[in-house]
């Protein structure tokens, strides 16, 4: 499997809705293009099953997308209520796009159709767009987005993922950086001081994760940056590209020294205490 994580692939006009080609900021296409398949056929995985015409439309948008950024795609199923047994033919899909939505929605219909189950042993490419992304984490950090969530004693900020990555993806940083939830800065006070012992990488658009599932090797293209234990610094710039220690990797000396030296003294020490004591567990 070949694992893209993206904030948004682009594909459609904010202003219309019309689609367009994908971002190809930090050669996100042109990696794409280096492991597709031609004439693929792609399955979107809904965020809010019950919403059938958003997601009909959304598959027929990405599509046409698909095609005019060159990447031929013949056909996009979608995987919502009206046939949740797709999930069990999973493999004769090429391409599982996992929607963009509200996290925990979407983390809910995900447990409901088994899919953390049903994408072992998967061998395309999963491209995960927004909450998608955040839900691949074997421990997704839900961050806060509706009104109330950041207040509600029940409202579950970490939850069981896909378990397709160790690493937790804040989407749209770009847009999101100056939110107030709840009264509340949604960065410096509700998402920080969730940091701590953490590690969440902050994409902006047009930056994207590719994970070799092979290799396990995952490399970062564009800017993101780095929240750990309640610090934040820049890890990667437009154009730029950062390879994400994971284990067993993260446990040698030299890859967390890099790290540290890549991002600053101060940062630099927030993710050396993370990584030793992932280690040490």
């Amino acid at each position: 499997m070949i694992l893209y994580m993206t904030s948004t692939p682009g594909g459609f006009d904010r202003r219309t809705g019309l689609p367009e080609k994908l971002d190809n900021r930090n050669h996100f296409v042109d990696r794409l293009k280096a492991d597709w398949k031609e004439h693929s056929r792609g399955l979107l995985i809904s965020s809010d099953p019950d919403n059938s015409d958003m997601n009909s439309a959304m598959a027929q948008t990405y599509l046409d997308a698909f095609n005019k950024s060159g990447l031929s795609m013949d056909a996009i199923d979608v995987l919502d209520s009206r046939d949740e047994e797709t999930v069990e033919i999973l493999g004769k899909y090429d391409v599982i796009i996992l929607a963009g939505g509200h996290v925990p929605t979407e983390n809910a219909w995900f447990k409901r159709i088994k899919l953390r189950e049903r994408l072992r042993g998967y061998r395309g490419i999963v491209i995960g767009i927004s909450a998608g992304t955040m839900n691949c984490a074997d421990v997704v950090y839900a961050q806060p987005e509706r009104e109330g969530e950041s207040k509600d004693e029940k409202y579950e900020r970490f939850i069981e993922g896909l378990g397709l990555t160790d690493t937790n993806v804040i989407p749209h940083y770009n847009q999101t950086i100056d939110a107030i939830l709840d009264g509340k800065r949604l960065f410096q006070e509700i998402t920080y001081p969730d940091s701590m012992n953490r590690a969440f990488y902050c994409l902006t658009d047009g930056a994207y994760i590719r994970k070799d599932m092979n290799s396990n090797k995952e490399m970062l293209y564009g800017e993101t940056y780095l929240i750990a234990d309640g610090e934040i610094g820049l890890i990667c710039k437009t154009g730029g590209e950062f390879e994400i220690p994971t284990h067993p990797d993260m446990k040698k000396p030299a890859i967390l020294m890099a790290a540290a030296l890549t991002v600053g003294s101060l940062l630099g020490a927030g993710i050396m205490k993370y990584a030793m004591k992932k280690r040490d567990e």
